[in-house]
């Protein structure tokens, strides 16, 4: 059944030329797809041009995770549902996987062999603690330690095989000496807690062409109570809240050719919107390919990310990186030398296969919901102003997934994610002064928006951004700067009854 509605949506979509004038074409500096026929590109080249109708929904449109899109009632777990086009074998698969996603991980030793291996410096215990209901993060409220929240730490690179290791690319920043690449405020028993993150926010007001004022919230990141010395003092703190789990599975489908052709890191165009890739060394094959994950796109696969986050967030070591202590410094001894959680029956780390392959899975499958309202004249109308405004120059609305998917339920569907998946310069006012890899302290991978309409349903806020700043879409779009301040501007300049239609349009993703 899965495996039909899957063929019956792509031959609506690419069957016939009353549903998709074929003759439309985009601009033929896309690039050519290696998975795709002459024809199929430009089918794929059609289905995906900019729209210019807004009287009406385009074609398919409320699905914008393609067959796999979930129709599920809305709710809480609007963010937990598989793909629905995955087969039964899939959904054995997924529910393994959300078993393991949402399992607590206890410190070493312990009873319980399968489960042990915590930290032993830690920010949570289990993938869901941080990714709650498969949702958004938020900022620790006052007196609230962070779970869903972390401090990325980095210092400048002072050596000349520092330097060549970022040359490389076999190291994306390097860690602060002690502390590591991220502070981590648990500790298991007799290992205390590396520190707290501070945060204190100082209010501005903005006021907009109409006369609306504003008041926008700075934040200013430190660190209180560390427990092995000082940091060094040219630390650089990055904030990072737990982004949404979605649609993972068809980000990572889509043909690096599509992402690539958006690159215009000189702004050729002279639109004001230079978008760079982000290149990456994969450690399971030692190539450089295209970064697509992560707040700054420091991330190759959805693989490669669960076990960094293993390692970073939990402290459990699986077959991509094998320390069992974590994120422990070579200055932080007693971590160092803390039980952990191998169990040799078991394998050589403390997620052994197929752990790591479980969760995948499960990331890649959670499905993105239905939209909603696509139909109603105020969402039209805000979608027209999303692109009079120019916020499609970053976040393109759609794509077409590979035919070369690993995945068969992910493989050519026409997806709808709002995102180029590529860096942008977004101002000093979101600078987080840390380099990553390819990505300045300026800038960011263009977040996919599908599901932020959801995101008070599903995770009871609307925090937006890379640390939570923005109490809401206002905030969220009033910090754009850099190549964003134009579509900020534009934002900005509208009256009420306008900007009330531009949210409109974006609860409805």
């Amino acid at each position: 059944m899965a495996a039909l509605r899957s063929l019956a949506l792509l031959s609506l979509i690419f069957g016939g030329a009353a549903l998709v004038p074929v003759a439309a074409v985009v601009a033929e500096s896309v690039a050519a797809r290696g998975d795709l026929s002459p024809l199929d590109l430009k089918r794929v080249r059609a289905v995906t041009k900019p729209a210019s109708d807004f009287s009406k929904p385009e074609a398919f449109e409320a699905m914008q995770g393609g067959a796999g899109t979930s129709t599920k009632l809305v709710n809480r777990d609007a963010f937990s549902q598989i793909s629905a086009n995955q087969d039964f074998a899939g959904e054995d698969t997924f529910k393994l996987g959300n078993a393991l996603f949402r399992k607590f991980w206890v410190s070493s030793p312990a009873s319980t062999e399968a489960s042990d291996g915590l930290g032993p410096l830690f920010n949570a215990r289990s993938c869901q603690s941080c990714h709650l209901k498969d949702g958004r993060g938020h900022p620790p409220a006052q007196g609230e330690p962070g779970v869903s929240m972390f401090l990325r730490l980095s210092v400048p690179a002072s050596t000349d095989e520092e330097r060549e290791a970022l040359a490389k690319r076999t190291l994306l920043r390097i860690p602060e000496p002690t502390y590591g690449g991220q502070l981590q405020n648990f500790g298991v028993p007799g290992v205390e807690p590396e520190g707290q993150m501070t945060i204190r926010y100082d209010e501005t007001s903005v006021t907009l062409g109409d006369g609306t004022r504003v008041a926008l919230r700075h934040p200013t990141y430190g660190v209180a109570d560390l427990k092995y010395g000082p940091m060094a003092p040219d630390v650089r703190l990055s904030p990072r809240v737990a982004p949404p789990m979605i649609g993972l599975g068809l980000v990572e489908a889509i043909a690096p050719e599509d992402i690539l052709s958006r690159v215009d890191a000189g702004d050729a165009d002279g639109d004001g919107i230079s978008g760079r890739a982000s290149r990456v060394r994969d450690p399971g094959t030692g190539e450089t390919v295209l970064g697509r994950f992560g707040w700054k796109a420091s991330a190759p696969s959805i693989k490669v990310q669960s076990a960094e986050a293993f390692s970073g967030d939990i402290g459990i070591s699986t077959p991509l990186v094998t320390d069992g202590f974590g994120e422990c410094s070579l200055a932080q001894r007693v971590c160092r030398d803390a039980p952990n959680g191998v169990q040799p029956g078991l394998g050589e780390v403390e997620a052994p296969d197929p752990v790591l392959d479980l969760v995948t899975f499960y990331s890649q499958n959670l499905a993105v919901p239905a939209r909603r309202n696509v139909g109603e004249t105020k969402v039209l109308t805000g979608k027209k102003l999303f692109y009079g405004a120019g916020c499609a120059g970053c976040h393109t609305p759609k794509f077409v997934t590979s035919r070369e998917a690993l995945d068969k339920a992910q493989r050519f569907q026409l997806i709808w994610p709002y995102s180029d998946f590529l860096l942008h310069d977004m101002g000093e006012g979101l600078a987080d002064g840390s380099t990553i890899g390819d990505a300045g302290p300026r800038e960011w991978r263009t977040p996919p928006l599908w599901g932020i309409g959801l995101t008070k349903v599903v995770n009871g806020h609307t925090l937006f951004l890379h640390d939570g700043r923005a109490r809401d879409l206002t905030e969220a779009i009033l910090w754009h700067g850099g190549e964003g301040e134009a579509s900020r501007n534009a934002y900005a300049a509208m009256d009420k009854a306008d900007r009330d239609a531009l949210h409109a349009f974006l609860e409805s993703l």
